[in-house]
């Protein structure tokens, strides 16, 4: 499972997934794995993760369209699946895991500035 290979293996295991069926808008099957990292531990893991793994290429994208990423303490990223299936990250547009990463601190410059630190823009 690609988003498996977003998580830090020593996080993996206290990763609760859920799964769901739904249906499309034209009647296709979809398949919803569901994962929430809770642990302080676990979230930082993963975050450093992403932030390291991440290419300086998109890193720089990220950086000019951070806007359109953050909302309300929330930072949203679209990682493309193939890639991540095989142990890469990277944005993506289409067949995408969505990660959503939750900030205590709102302020778009606070959450900037956490992204900064570890990484994860130039």
């Amino acid at each position: 499972m690609a988003v498996r290979n977003v998580l830090p293996s020593e996080s993996v295991d206290n990763v609760v997934f859920n799964r769901s069926s739904l249906t499309g808008h034209h009647g296709n099957p979809i398949v919803l794995f569901e994962a929430r990292v809770k642990e302080r531990k676990s979230v930082q893991a993963v975050f450093a993760k992403l932030c390291s793994g991440l290419a300086l290429i998109d890193k720089e994208v990220l950086a000019d369209e951070i806007a359109g990423h953050l909302d309300r303490g929330n930072l949203y990223l679209r990682l493309d699946k193939q890639s991540a299936f095989l142990g890469e990250l990277r944005l993506g547009s289409v067949d995408l895991v969505h990660v959503r990463v939750h900030f205590k601190r709102h302020g778009t410059d606070e959450v900037m500035g956490v992204c900064r630190e570890f990484g994860l823009l130039p």
